[in-house]
């Protein structure tokens, strides 16, 4: 790994801490309404919002109310999603090139980006600017906001006593889009625009062609108000892209600096909301321990993926190309990457894409080196905790921190606390579910693909590399991410069905685990700390943390990495000798 490559990553890494940090207590105030920026710039339209809907924002839900108006507001998203790429060949201009989308495919992009996942079993270019606009951008807002208020209300949990409500689903949906979600986006969309990134209610532009032999012919490049949509895509850990090749595309990614906003967007809101907990739960250190777990597991592995690219391919070194990085040449493994980036722009990527439930990509992770893309498989089996999802990604990492003071209590022969509250049977079986249930969608949707020629013959290859394929695939539907190996043909009725129930299973059986854990936690006194509790704001419950999340990780899924990118990494290891 080269000094300039060293350099890049670290200076990454400052400075999406030293956006998040303040980030994070601007939104701990709109939470809890303190925010007065957020008051007088949204204030009156907040309010003049509740009055429309009905809602009475002092009126707080019980977790059962709470989990059935999240399911139903996302079960309505997904419906109207469904009927607008259904409909799309009525809504776009006669004689467009824009067509019904496939019922299965419809299913597929409505489950995706009404649960944050945006998985795309098709091109970004078939899809019409207003489908877009009114069906994906919409979603990409609300499926974050919903991660966003689902963490809210488990960290109410925490910090009620013998409490039976933890607040009203309407206003934290409301608050994370309108105080956080869209200045956001706003901020981010302009900067993109005056890097390039295209930004129009034009579908398309035509431009003559002309050959060799003298014949003049047409090229047609897809246009549409690009900017917008990935800044929220960005931004909400949503990363469906406007085109089909994502992130690597000029019009959706033109310049260093468009690169850089992007990838500090990917982790922003999910490291942010880090120290917001540790403002809400009023002991700020507990925020940074949470974080700094976080970061001992990305930034390994983002320096490990980067290393591992820029070492090149040993078969391609077999004939003789001389791969080795130097002042003109980026070096490494360039396949399936874009030259103005490189391996080192792309490893980074690729690990922050999938270290966050994000999902796009600026190169395409099926051409990585075996144990290069093994990295971000993996992440995203971690169960999308390190950073991961906005609000998703840290309510995920608290049931890790459950079970991990749970162990904890149990080697000392003491009932297990976190933050002052008791952690027994139930929210065990809660955390247990929460972190089991996406691994099993993922592994019987696998073995099933394995063994179906509609599973197994979407993959592009065979043996190892076809089986990361599939394995891939599922990993990134069931725990919501959304990137893909790119070998992997999942438009057909078999991908498309069963990546959606995968999805469900995912996102909204994991967010009822979490809301149920919230109520149970609010009814619950807190209770003082002695000399056998845990303290869970320093180094030693960090590496307890880390240590669980690693731990399940390896023992849920090495396995099957073993069947796939380890074999292929072996075999590629004799072949180059």
């Amino acid at each position: 790994m080269t000094a300039p490559a060293v350099v890049e990553v670290v200076v990454s890494f400052a400075l999406l801490t030293a956006l998040a940090v303040p980030l994070g207590a601007y939104m701990a105030r709109v939470y809890e309404g303190e925010s007065r920026f957020a008051n007088r710039a949204f204030g009156r339209l907040e309010r003049a919002m509740y009055r429309l809907a009905g809602v009475d924002p002092a009126e707080e839900m019980g977790w059962a109310r709470y989990a059935g108006a999240v399911l139903l507001f996302n079960l309505g998203g997904l419906l109207g999603l469904y009927v607008l790429l259904r409909l799309q060949g009525s809504l776009a201009p006669e004689g467009s090139r824009f067509g019904a989308v496939a019922p299965w495919v419809a299913w597929n992009a409505a489950v995706s980006f009404a649960s944050n996942t945006n998985w795309q079993a098709y091109a970004g270019e078939t899809l019409a600017p207003v489908v877009q606009m009114l069906g994906l951008t919409v979603q990409n807002f609300l499926s974050a906001a919903t991660g966003m208020a689902v963490l809210v209300a488990l960290v109410r949990g925490f910090t009620r006593r013998s409490a039976g409500a933890i607040g009203n689903f309407w206003v934290d949906l409301t608050r994370s889009t309108l105080h956080v979600l869209l200045p956001l986006s706003a901020v981010l969309a302009l900067f993109l625009v005056s890097q390039g990134v295209v930004q129009t209610f034009r579908s398309e532009a035509r431009f003559p062609l002309y050959q060799p032999d003298g014949a003049r012919v047409e090229q047609v490049v897809a246009l549409g108000p690009v900017a917008s949509q990935v800044a929220i895509k960005q931004l909400g850990t949503n990363g469906g892209g406007f085109f089909n090749a994502n992130s690597a595309h000029p019009l959706e990614n033109p310049t260093p600096l468009s690169n850089l906003a992007q990838l500090i967007a990917i982790l922003l809101v999910p490291a942010a909301l880090c120290f917001t907990f540790g403002n809400m739960v009023r002991r700020p250190r507990q925020g940074r321990a949470i974080y700094a777990a976080m970061l001992a597991i990305a930034l390994p592995l983002t320096v490990a993926t980067v290393a591992v690219e820029q070492a090149g391919n040993p078969a391609v070194a077999t004939l003789g190309v001389d791969d080795r990085p130097g002042a003109l040449l980026s070096g490494g493994n360039m396949e399936g990457k874009e030259a103005r980036f490189g391996p080192v722009e792309s490893g980074i990527w690729a690990v922050w894409t999938t270290a966050a439930s994000n999902g796009s990509v600026n190169s395409m992770h099926d051409s990585f080196m075996p144990l290069g893309g093994m990295v971000p498989l993996w992440l995203i089996q971690l169960g999308e905790v390190v950073f991961g999802g906005v609000g998703s990604g840290l309510y995920g990492m608290l049931f890790f921190a459950i079970v991990a003071v749970f162990v904890a209590g149990l080697m000392v022969g003491r009932t297990p606390e976190f933050l002052g509250k008791k952690i027994e049977a139930f929210e065990m079986k809660m955390a247990t579910l929460a972190i089991l249930l996406p691994s099993a969608a993922v592994l019987l949707g696998t073995a099933v693909a394995s063994v179906l020629p509609a599973g197994f013959g979407a993959a592009q290859e065979s043996g190892p590399h076809g089986f990361s394929e599939l394995l891939y695939g599922f990993s990134s539907q069931a725990n919501n991410n959304g990137s893909a190996f790119a070998g992997l043909t999942a438009s057909g009725p078999f991908w498309a069905t069963a990546g959606g129930l995968a999805m469900l299973v995912g996102r909204y059986l994991v967010i009822v685990c979490a809301l149920a854990v919230a109520g149970a936690l609010a009814r619950k006194r807190v209770v003082a700390a002695s000399a056998g509790t845990l303290p869970t704001e320093g180094a030693l419950f960090v590496g307890l943390l880390v240590g669980t999340v690693l731990l399940v990780g390896a023992l849920t899924f090495l396995p099957a990495l073993a069947l796939g990118p380890v074999i292929e990494h072996l075999r590629l290891r004799a072949l180059g000798g």
